[in-house]
């Protein structure tokens, strides 16, 4: 019974050279399925895993003698690599050196960002955890000014035909349905910005993703878990600051593409391949401003 995704429905498949194994039983520690055994000694398939291999590769990694090797659901041996020391990766404060030197940036240099760059920040995302391998995660990639200025126009294009979804008619109705927060997030947020896209835009300013040099939209799958995307986008934000790119996160046009005729022939139109429930865009380039000072966040609450 193999978890599906978008990617595959079979399970990976587990095997185990016997003449190899030391009978350390470490895979089995770590394998969270149960779909591995001990049994005279030696690592085998147990038969009877929970869901049977969803092919993480927990297994491989911590193998000390290369005894086994899982095939399937985009994973082979192939895919393992030595780790770097503990002793070079980041400390805690060079981590927290970048992440509080970190800004949303909106304001760009026009300077295109060079493709090896890109390559960097989406090799980084590819790192990020997931609800379930293989990842479910689709990127499209805008890797120019006037591809993100052209996403832009077109999203306001989109936006003009749909934009009773703010009316104040199509608010009174819905009101009893959503509830009082989102009601408010509509009344308060939605349509000013909706107005502020097309209005702004018909002044020749784009204040959807304000013609970056590069938009990443990161998306799921209707199978992937719903944090997915938004985990690869700050894994890609992080990676892009190392590189000394600003970032914003823009989390506003992707709820506005997911329901509806129009949402699906937009996406098609665009290459985005399927509806998600989570999605984000991360837009990137090389900041105007210079910062001199943090700014201090905090959580509602920590219990």
């Amino acid at each position: 019974m193999a978890i599906p995704t978008s990617r595959t429905k079979e399970p990976g498949v587990i095997t185990v050279d016997a003449a190899r194994c030391a009978g350390c039983g470490k895979c089995v520690a770590v394998c969270s399925d149960l779909s591995l055994e001990l049994a005279d000694g030696i690592c085998r398939p147990s038969g009877h895993g929970i869901f049977e291999c969803i092919g993480c590769g927990q297994c491989m990694a911590v193998c000390p003698e290369d005894a086994i090797e899982v095939h399937g659901r985009f994973l082979s041996p192939g895919d393992l690599f030595p780790l770097q020391s503990k002793e070079i990766s980041a400390s805690y404060e060079a981590l927290m050196g970048l992440l509080y030197r970190r800004r949303s940036i909106r304001k760009y240099k026009n300077l295109a960002v060079e493709p090896s760059l890109i390559d960097k920040v989406l090799e980084a995302a590819k790192t990020a955890p997931m609800g379930l391998p293989p990842s479910d995660v689709s990127v499209k990639v805008f890797d120019s000014k006037e591809k993100v200025r052209a996403f832009a126009e077109d999203f306001c294009r989109y936006l003009e035909k749909i934009k009773w979804i703010s009316s104040r008619w199509f608010l009174a109705l819905m009101k009893p349905f959503w509830g009082k927060e989102t009601d408010e997030l509509f009344r308060n947020f939605m349509r000013p910005l909706i107005d502020k896209y097309l209005s702004e835009m018909k002044r020749g300013e784009n204040v959807v993703n304000y013609d970056a040099p590069v938009a990443l939209y990161f998306y799921g799958s209707p199978y992937s878990d719903p944090g997915d995307p938004l985990i690869a986008a700050t894994y890609a934000m992080i990676a892009a600051e190392s590189l000394g790119l600003g970032t914003c996160m823009l989390g506003a046009v992707h709820p506005f593409i997911q329901n509806g005729r129009a949402a699906k022939k937009f996406r098609e139109k665009h290459g985005i391949r399927c509806k998600s429930r989570e999605g984000i865009f991360l837009i990137m380039g090389y900041p105007k401003a210079e910062f001199l000072k943090g700014i201090r966040r905090t959580f509602v609450s920590v219990n």
